[in-house]
């Protein structure tokens, strides 16, 4: 089994982002911990006050952002977008085309990015 972990802000926010934005499902929440589900894998969502936010021996703490992602198809991507921003989700770029399909980035609440991607095989 594969899980992907992301730290967040706040746990409660996130769960509402991707239960009602993206149609997850809450798995089990502990706290400042839950666990939710797209079909496979499980997200997992820590926010800081999480075992796993603890700083390394180097001094670096766990923290929301960067690039690494986590990505969802979807069948109809610019539809999508179109009801994400209605509701006022922040994107980091506009609709880009390549050998895989189309792709977009969003941002969580954390900052954390997702990507929507729409497969070569379900083109316009």
């Amino acid at each position: 089994m594969a899980n992907i972990r992301y730290f967040v802000n706040d746990v409660e926010e996130s769960i509402a982002f991707y239960t009602q934005k993206l149609g997850f499902s809450l798995v089990k929440q502990f706290g400042a911990f839950a666990m939710i589900s797209k079909d496979d894998p499980t997200l997992w969502l820590s926010d800081p006050r999480t075992s796993a936010a603890q700083p390394m021996p180097d001094g670096r703490t766990p923290e929301p952002g960067g690039w690494n992602r986590l990505v969802i198809e979807v069948d109809d991507l610019a539809s999508l977008i179109e009801t994400l921003k209605a509701v006022g989700t922040s994107f980091r770029n506009d609709i880009i085309s390549g050998v895989g399909g189309l792709q977009i980035l969003m941002d969580n609440p954390s900052g954390n990015p997702i990507e929507l991607n729409q497969p070569s095989e379900n083109r316009p």
